[in-house]
């Protein structure tokens, strides 16, 4: 069997706990020093990875890590039953809103980004969710 572990580097453990603890409503599982903290309640526990600025990736990689706004075809969705709720309590806890809430056949969605400078989404699912404009 395959689980699915998400991981986040952030370079402040603490400030990262309590954002996404504040913002998602997720609780702490554990601790790993201060290097990683465990949070739960979602499908899929999230791992806060704490890594300094200016340090590598990975070997040879061309870019170092930096928590500026960036882009990366990887992101966080949290599907929501209250978008407006959702929203006010995420920025509360220091999301930056990246446009309007946007309109979609199979719901709402806006875009943030977490302190860290990763792209966070909040769906609100309508009608049958992504089901609405499934092809297969």
């Amino acid at each position: 069997m395959t689980k699915l572990l998400v991981n986040v580097d952030v370079d402040d453990l603490e400030k990262a706990v309590h954002f996404y603890t504040s913002a998602f409503g997720l609780r702490m599982g554990r601790r790993f020093g201060h290097a990683a903290a465990e949070l739960l309640g979602l499908e899929a526990p999230i791992y806060l990875l704490a890594k300094n600025p200016g340090t590598r990736p990975f070997a040879g990689a061309a870019m170092p890590r930096s928590y500026d706004r960036h882009w990366t075809p990887v992101h966080l969705d949290f599907a929501v039953d209250d978008l407006k709720a959702a929203l006010r309590r995420a920025e509360s806890a220091g999301a930056r809103r990246e446009g309007e809430i946007s309109e979609h056949p199979w719901g709402r969605m806006a875009q943030l980004a977490d302190p860290f400078g990763h792209g966070v989404c909040l769906l609100q699912f309508t009608g049958r969710g992504y089901d609405e404009v499934a092809t297969g």
